[in-house]
């Protein structure tokens, strides 16, 4: 079992997966940490920072610390402490070398800890369920049960607010963590939460049933945290790793690849999927299992273009004529040996071998996850179209090879300043962005519901809670 598994609702266990405690710095702080060959880091299970998806450990601050780790030449290790508060106590006990765990800067923790440059930016919003009356602001909870994580700095904002509004009152949870909340939010069990942005934007394309009422706090920054000490080497190397990734977009990338398609669904398209993925899928299921075992593709990734294609309806057909559940041109179905674009089985396996060809001749020196939106960009809009479109990024001083820089360009295809230029034309290309994002979106949700869902269940059972709907969920989830 996963440590995502075990804390995406808040199990409060520690889970150390390093027996190597710093309780005390040599002179030099980086020389010992490469003399050891170990950066130790502490953070915490969450799909905004750390959690093992189907592919092994992902999340922003491991992928962050791996490319530190790399260029100081030395091995992460990570740490999970049973709770927030316990992670602070340790980072600022001095009990490891860094803190990667979505920590906001307030002014209290800077009187307790040393935080590296800011790599991001949030907000702490009240969370409520979209079938209750949205409240306008902080004097119109009525009552309503709103529970916060220990720890954290939302107590210090609702403290603030409580000045204003006198009335307002609020739980802190010790035992759950804002995962967990968030699906107790989700289920009716509470009325309120509060999170930040990122982890709400993340959460709600699982949970359809949670939405943002308001910020309650101006703009926040995150950053790793350090203990307070008289020795600048390793907070000097930190700061000039982020200029380095800041000036190179590394940074940038790494924001879209964990946060770019987030929202991308609407509610009721959300919640449409969830209906088909019951009601349709299972009878698809075996097609796009034995295609993508054949070409070593995730077949949930399989699944979700043949949903954004023709939402599983092996019937579909286009006003250009494409058809099935791959939605296949004539030509594109001859091409690849289909007698009939309407038999799932045959559309479904000509779908998957022509995704891989596609991706065989996106450039080799494009690594993953790019390679696959690429290879998907090329699948709707065609090679041609997207080859203008990465020329015209190169001519604007983007990075061809990277599709945050790519997307940007695409919907310049349909203006004529542009396409008059390329050598293949007009092309919509506001489509081929927003059907990446949507698979990217089908194919977490897909990736969340086809997972164990004990947990939660379990969790709830142990302190006396029952669940209100069949939304209780528990995935590995990879967030792309």
């Amino acid at each position: 079992m996963s440590i995502f598994k075990r804390l995406i609702i808040g199990i409060t266990l520690a889970v150390p997966l390093s027996t190597c405690t710093v309780t005390s710095f040599s002179h030099n702080q980086l020389e010992r940490i490469h003399r050891t060959g170990t950066l130790h880091v502490l953070t915490r299970s969450d799909p905004t920072t750390y959690y093992q998806g189907p592919d092994g450990f992902t999340g922003l601050e491991y992928d962050l610390i791996q490319l530190f780790a790399a260029h100081l030449g030395v091995k992460a290790e990570f740490e999970v402490p049973g709770s927030f508060k316990e992670l602070l106590a340790k980072i600022q006990s001095g009990k490891a070398d860094i803190a990667a765990a979505g920590i906001t800067i307030t002014n209290e923790r800077t009187s307790k800890l040393r935080f590296a440059p800011a790599y991001h930016e949030i907000t702490e919003q009240l969370i409520y369920r979209s079938d209750h009356r949205k409240p306008q602001d902080i004097n119109s909870l009525d009552n309503g049960i709103l529970e916060i994580v220990a720890g954290t700095s939302h107590a210090g904002t609702l403290a603030a607010l409580k000045k204003e509004a006198p009335e307002l009152t609020w739980g802190i949870n010790k035992d759950l963590d804002t995962n967990g909340l968030l699906y107790l939010v989700n289920e009716g069990l509470i009325d309120y939460t509060i999170a930040d942005s990122n982890q709400a934007i993340l959460i709600k394309q699982f949970y359809p049933k949670l939405n943002i009422a308001f910020d309650i706090s101006d703009p926040r920054q995150l950053a790793w945290a350090l203990p307070i000490s008289g020795d600048d080497s390793l907070y000097n190397e930190i700061v000039s790793f982020f200029t380095e990734i800041k000036h190179n977009k590394t940074l940038d990338q790494l924001l879209e690849k964990h946060y770019g398609h987030a929202s991308s669904l609407s509610y009721v398209s959300n919640c449409k999927f969830r209906e088909h993925q019951k009601s349709r899928l299972p009878s698809y299921q075996k097609y796009f299992d034995t295609a993508a075992s054949e070409l070593n593709i995730d077949w949930r990734l399989l699944a979700a273009i043949g949903y954004q294609e023709s939402h599983w309806l092996k019937e579909a057909m286009s006003p250009t004529g494409v058809q099935g559940i791959m939605m296949l041109t004539n030509n594109t179905a001859q091409q690849l040996g289909v007698k009939d674009r309407t038999d799932p089985a045959q559309s479904i396996a000509a779908g998957a071998r022509y995704f891989h060809q596609r991706k065989t001749v996106i450039p080799a020196d494009i690594p993953e996850p790019d390679r696959t939106w690429f290879a998907l960009a090329s699948y709707n809009v065609g090679i041609g179209h997207l080859e203008d479109a990465m020329k015209l990024t190169e001519k604007q001083g983007g990075n061809p090879n990277k599709w945050l820089d790519v997307k940007q360009r695409l919907p310049l295809l349909s203006q004529r300043k542009w396409h008059e230029t390329t050598k293949y034309g007009y092309a919509r290309g506001k489509e081929p962005v927003q059907y990446v994002e949507n698979i990217r979106s089908y194919y977490d949700l897909l990736v969340w519901l086809t997972e164990e869902n004990q947990i939660q269940k379990q969790v709830l059972a142990d302190k006396g809670r029952t669940t209100s709907t069949d939304y209780v969920v528990n995935i590995d989830s990879p967030i792309l």
